[in-house]
């Protein structure tokens, strides 16, 4: 007698054999929710920003994902992910601050928006330590959590803490301990809803190619690894004049101006690019409202004329201000209302459907 042939398994069945094999929910329907889709977004405190990030809609830091903000020198990087930080908590997500550089203030925290008594603030010994512990909370902690790492670039191996200063007894340590630490942390991520943001530093390429050295000027540490896992890179620059700083009414340097491009987007959006303004000590954090006028500039919606603008409203009506009274403008609910209606179809609408040139959205700018 012949051995029994096995039947046509449904989709369904073998969604469940292969769960069940695996223990754990590892096949989806992709129709219903699956951790491969982004439902929710972080906003990082720039609106401007958050309309660049995803194709045909206002985003952010997108959770379930690995996000790398990597910057030049004061250019705000810890300041975004504080913000970032105050917003998930809003979200009801548990925040993870792993600090290799011991100098986060929490007066600093308190002023991005965040509730110190609930973020966990954790020293980030080495890079081992860091994965390790993520690993452990993904697996103990039903909530959605936000890991901050602050920074990648400069948390050791626990070979060059125990190492001598020789850079050449550790080389590429911890770039392979993140090619490892990553591909087991990448699923556990997805599956928990949690999100990982990992700020990082912009380093000069060096390299003997003179084109490589104009196309490509900055580099990230870490390894390739890292840039593989990453579902949106954010980079912060900063503008090559003095007029980029922000000073007050006497002088005195208090914020810069900074230039964001998104360096690599699984968003469709790669190459969009963005500024704002950060401002430092007593008022820190980025100037989000104040970018909004740049940002709808190019519209029909908005005329110059010298020193004045002209914002028009859907019915053809029209209201007049200066640059000067931006600020004092926004507190009109109508004024405030139609500059955002602008914004979502000049930065987020026009692009999604390919209207007007394509420079006047990646074109840099300095």
């Amino acid at each position: 007698m012949g051995a029994k042939k096995a039947g046509r398994l449904s989709i369904d069945d073998m969604r469940n054999l292969i769960n069940k094999k695996a223990g754990v929910q590892v096949a989806h329907n992709l129709n219903k929710e699956n951790p491969t889709e982004v439902t929710d977004w972080i906003p990082t405190g720039s609106r401007w920003l958050d309309s660049i990030i995803c194709r045909g809609r206002l985003a952010g830091i997108p959770v379930g994902k690995v996000t790398e903000i990597a910057g030049l020198e004061a250019t705000g990087k810890s300041y975004m992910a504080a913000q970032v930080a105050a917003n998930a908590q809003k979200m009801g997500i548990d925040v993870v601050y792993f600090d290799s550089e011991s100098a986060i203030d929490p007066t600093f925290l308190e002023r991005a928006g965040c509730d110190v008594n609930t973020i966990l603030y954790v020293q980030a010994q080495s890079v081992e330590f860091v994965l390790e512990t993520i690993e452990e909370l993904l697996g103990s902690n039903e909530n959605r959590m936000l890991f901050i790492w602050d920074s990648l670039a400069l948390t050791p191996a626990i070979s060059d803490v125990e190492g001598d200063f020789n850079p050449l007894s550790s080389m590429a340590v911890k770039a392979r301990i993140l090619a490892k630490g990553m591909s087991k942390l990448t699923v556990p991520i997805a599956n928990s809803q949690s999100t990982f943001l990992v700020l990082n530093q912009l380093k000069t390429n060096i390299t003997r190619s003179p084109s490589e050295a104009l196309t490509t000027p900055y580099m990230t540490p870490g390894g390739k690894a890292m840039i593989y896992a990453y579902s949106l890179r954010v980079w912060l620059t900063g503008r090559k004049a003095k007029a980029s700083f922000i000073t007050d009414d006497k002088g005195f340097r208090i914020g810069s101006e900074v230039k964001v491009k998104l360096e690599k987007s699984r968003f469709g959006t790669q190459g969009r690019q963005c500024n704002f303004k950060i401002l430092w000590g007593d008022e820190i954090g980025v100037q989000d409202e104040e970018s909004w006028l740049e940002a709808i500039k190019s519209s029909d919606n908005v005329r110059q004329s010298g020193a004045w603008y002209e914002l028009v409203y859907e019915d053809g009506k029209t209201e007049k201000f200066q640059a000067a009274k931006w600020k004092e403008k926004l507190q009109s609910e109508n004024f405030k209302a139609r500059v955002l209606q602008i914004m979502d179809e000049e930065i987020v609408m026009k692009f999604d459907t390919r209207q007007g040139k394509a420079e006047d959205f990646y074109e840099e700018k300095d």
